[in-house]
């Protein structure tokens, strides 16, 4: 007789609730198509019995009355698609003892501000950008550190608030990215950033403190398509408007390096990981300044799981399928949770 499958929950953000990060404030049809590309890569692979959620309505009551054998977390939106909300996902799978895919809710809410994880990296000896934390956008007087520098939120994910005028080269049009921000996210505490204008990095690590970790080839962000005069970062236009030219001309490939430039950039990612206590999986971002240094961004402890993000790229460097890494991912939080089978 066949051994069973196991039972693999995939808990996702719910399309029929509003999303304020996202162009008119709810699902598009590229949301839709990657959850759906999702499911037919996980279910080609016949690996798990799968069931999905998508909707948040009376979702507590649901894990409570019915807990799944084990959730694959893919709610990177929040509960109820609002992201300060991200870590509720987690810590109502904790509340009722089911085991899931990721990092918890303490490296979720310490990884969503930017101004302490680089403060940390600092600690494990990982270069950081210079930067300065404003409490509020209107805080903002004069500044020690010199111009170009980039402005953007503390604490939010997709790149939410970054636009194209995020970039800035004086006192004035920082106040105007900073007005901009205030009326966008009232009281939300903002950065300012030394502005790096080197090549950019991406680096996924797969693993936890007990199995150990492992890291995917490494990603470069390809800005050489961007029309003159546009700032060349990853902003809110490059993730979220299919019209723009952020999102068109902007491209990624494997990152050319020599050994040993790759062999520290995936050090400096697993000292992250092991230091912001993330677990399973995980990315790491990563710019270079004019020295050639290599300085942290940010570390996205619930990264974009879709066909076409960061993460599955860089998989795709590693020869695995979008639905493999999925699997791999499902396998070592379950080997973490103690589940066999």
């Amino acid at each position: 007789m066949a051994r069973a499958k196991p039972r693999v929950t995939v808990l996702l953000g719910d399309p029929g609730l509003p999303d304020r990060s996202k162009p008119g404030g709810r699902y598009n049809p590229e949301d839709l198509d990657a959850m759906a590309r999702m499911k037919a890569a996980l279910a080609a692979e016949e690996r798990y019995t799968l069931d999905f959620i998508d909707r948040h309505e009376g979702l507590p009551a649901r894990l409570a009355a019915a807990p799944p054998d084990f959730v694959l977390n893919l709610c990177d939106v929040g509960y109820r698609n609002r992201a300060e909300r991200e870590l509720h996902i987690p810590a109502l799978l904790d509340l009722w003892d089911i085991p899931y895919s990721g990092s918890g809710p303490a490296a979720l809410a310490f990884c969503v501000d930017k101004a302490a994880v680089l403060g940390a990296a600092r600690d494990v000896g990982v270069p950081v950008p210079g930067q300065r934390f404003y409490e509020r956008p209107q805080d903002f007087g004069t500044i020690d550190l010199p111009y170009p520098l980039i402005v953007k939120p503390n604490r939010t994910d997709g790149s939410f608030g970054i636009t194209r005028d995020a970039v800035v080269r004086g006192d004035g049009e920082a106040r105007a990215c900073l007005a901009m921000l205030a009326e966008l996210l009232p009281g939300e505490p903002v950065l300012l950033q030394e502005y790096l204008e080197g090549r950019e990095f991406s680096v996924g690590v797969l693993g936890n403190a007990a199995a150990g970790y492992a890291t995917l080839p490494p990603l470069e962000v390809d800005y050489s398509g961007l029309p003159a005069g546009l700032a060349p970062i990853l902003s809110y236009e490059s993730k979220s408007i299919p019209d723009s030219p952020y999102w068109i001309d902007i491209s990624f490939r494997r990152a050319a390096l020599d050994t040993d430039t790759e062999a520290r950039l995936r050090d400096l990612a697993v000292r992250m990981m092991r230091r912001t206590g993330c677990r399973d999986y995980a990315r790491c971002d990563f710019r270079t300044g004019s020295d050639g240094t290599i300085r942290l961004l940010e570390v996205n402890p619930n990264p974009a799981w879709a066909w076409d993000g960061k993460l599955a790229l860089m998989a795709g460097f590693a020869g695995w399928r979008h639905g493999e890494l999925l699997c791999r991912i499902v396998d070592i939080a379950r080997a973490r949770c103690g589940l066999t089978g």
